[in-house]
């Protein structure tokens, strides 16, 4: 049986990392390399680098995020952020980059899920599907869950393994921050229809909260603010899910 991943994430605007709710009143959350050499020295399956700014004048920044944190870690790391070409990529793995993940531009542009599935591994190639349930349906949002597509969330996550996704990280926008547990019901709805792993994102106030989205069929859960202030540790999250009959990976 496959170990459930824990995967801190660091958003990241101009080489700090930041913490909000629902992407608004945004907090200084500290030193994103730092931060990312303490949770691989603490048991952090993979890192993921979500890049707010994410845009041209400002990408260096993140370039340099991700070479200084790959020189001090040896867990892998995931890119999230503005990335628009298979240039974008290629850079962002010369730079140490483990994981590309692509969202708003390929709701536009799903050919680009291909060209980047293409000329990487699939396995490297994440999508990030955020949503917000729309008259009972599951919608697909894009620009940090501001602007509505009207893409039905299955549909858009059935697509994206076809195109070539290794990965599916998807979030609840009307959760995001608010520490209140998964939205089960989209979660098991999307893992239940595609045969790539799927990355709970967001949402977790309590340890129980996790343990609900790997029961609910979650390969993956992703998390950020429980761990910038030090509400649980990473091991406190492991070997409660331990306890609870979850596989996951513990250094001896």
């Amino acid at each position: 049986m496959l170990k459930t991943r824990i995967i801190p994430c660091l958003d990241v605007k101009n080489g700090r990392t930041v913490k909000g709710r629902n992407f608004e009143g945004l907090v200084d959350a500290g030193d994103p390399v730092k931060q990312a050499e303490f949770y691989a020295e603490n048991g952090a399956d993979e890192i993921c680098f979500l890049d707010i700014t994410a845009s041209n004048e400002n990408r260096s920044i993140i370039f340099d995020v991700v070479e200084n944190t790959a020189k001090k870690c040896m867990v892998p790391l995931t890119v999230w952020g503005g990335i628009r070409s298979v240039s974008d990529v290629k850079k962002l793995l010369n730079c140490g980059a483990d994981k590309v993940s692509v969202n708003s531009f390929a709701v536009g542009n799903s050919k680009i899920i291909s060209e980047i599935a293409n000329s990487i591994w699939s396995q490297s190639l994440v999508v990030a599907i955020d949503v917000k349930k729309v008259h009972g349906r599951y919608e697909v949002f894009v620009n940090g869950g501001r602007d509505a597509t009207w893409i039905d969330a299955i549909s858009w996550a059935e697509k994206v393994e076809k195109e070539g996704a290794g990965e599916i990280l998807l979030t609840s926008m009307e959760k995001d921050g608010t520490k209140s547990g998964y939205d089960l019901g989209i979660l098991k709805d999307i893992s239940s229809k595609v045969k790539i792993p799927v990355i709970a994102s967001g949402w977790v106030g309590e340890l129980e909260h996790i343990l609900e989205g790997t029961k609910h069929w979650a390969d993956a859960i992703l998390a950020a603010s429980i761990f910038h202030f030090n509400e649980f540790s990473i091991s406190e999250v492991k070997e409660f899910l331990r306890k609870n009959g979850v596989p996951v990976r513990i250094e001896k």
